[in-house]
């Protein structure tokens, strides 16, 4: 059994994706800030408890200071939606800060202690892979997660810690319960849950879900850009 690190373990697909591994046997440390979930949690056999804010660089490092796994799920992160007709600045901050520099703050603070065949796995989404109304934000910060993912891929080959992405599509959790668009192929955070931990320990670098969404996404981001971006504008329109 492995020794498996969530983040965003307290609402979602974090919170679903550490009772399924506890299930299973695997033991599990899940991170967030919510104590009183994180109190919820510890209570199952197999998890324990590490509050912190992945944003906040040095509370990051201290709670990770010393904390070994097997697998590390860089799962935290945040979605808003960008008003063009009011663009915020402190928004895409706030995004990136979450989705980016706090994922960069747990892989600072492990990579000292992780060993050859541990593995790092990057929660990025599908919503990178075509340009999305509203979604300068949240996909570009996914699509900055991914390219850093591949990129430590590479760097890290020598060392024998393995690197992974997991592209999910829609999955109900109370951030998309805010969207106010239909969300096409949604699945439930228990399903994707499954989706995840099959993946985890399959030996794919890169993970789409749930399947048929994916194939979907990606074959769109074959297509040429215009077509692209008038298939996008005719999501915007309707």
């Amino acid at each position: 059994m492995a020794k498996i690190l969530i983040t965003g373990a307290t609402s979602g697909i974090g919170e679903a994706l550490a009772k399924l591994c506890a299930k299973h046997g695997h033991f599990v440390i899940a991170c967030g800030r919510n104590q009183e979930k994180l109190a919820e949690l510890a209570l199952h056999n197999n998890i324990d408890a590490c509050q912190f804010d992945v944003t906040d660089e040095q509370a990051t490092k201290e709670a990770l200071a010393g904390v070994t796994c097997d697998i590390a799920v860089l799962n935290a992160g945040t979605c808003e939606y960008v008003d063009v007709t009011n663009v915020e600045a402190d928004m895409f901050k706030r995004v990136f800060e979450a989705n980016v520099f706090g994922v960069i703050n747990v892989v600072t603070s492990l990579l000292p202690n992780l060993l050859k065949g541990n593995k790092l796995v990057f929660v990025d989404s599908l919503a990178r892979l075509l340009p999305f109304p509203r979604s300068q934000a949240y996909g570009g910060s996914k699509a900055a997660l991914n390219y850093i993912a591949k990129s430590f891929e590479v760097d890290l080959a020598h060392t024998g810690i393995k690197v992974q992405t997991l592209s999910p599509g829609f999955v109900k959790t109370p951030l998309t319960d805010k969207n106010d668009f239909p969300m096409p192929m949604v699945i439930s955070a228990e399903a994707a849950a499954e989706y995840m931990l099959k993946g985890i320990f399959s030996s794919s670098s890169n993970v789409y879900f749930p399947r048929r969404f994916g194939f979907i996404i990606r074959l769109l981001n074959l297509l040429p850009q215009s077509l692209q971006k008038r298939i996008c504008i005719n999501m915007r329109q309707n």
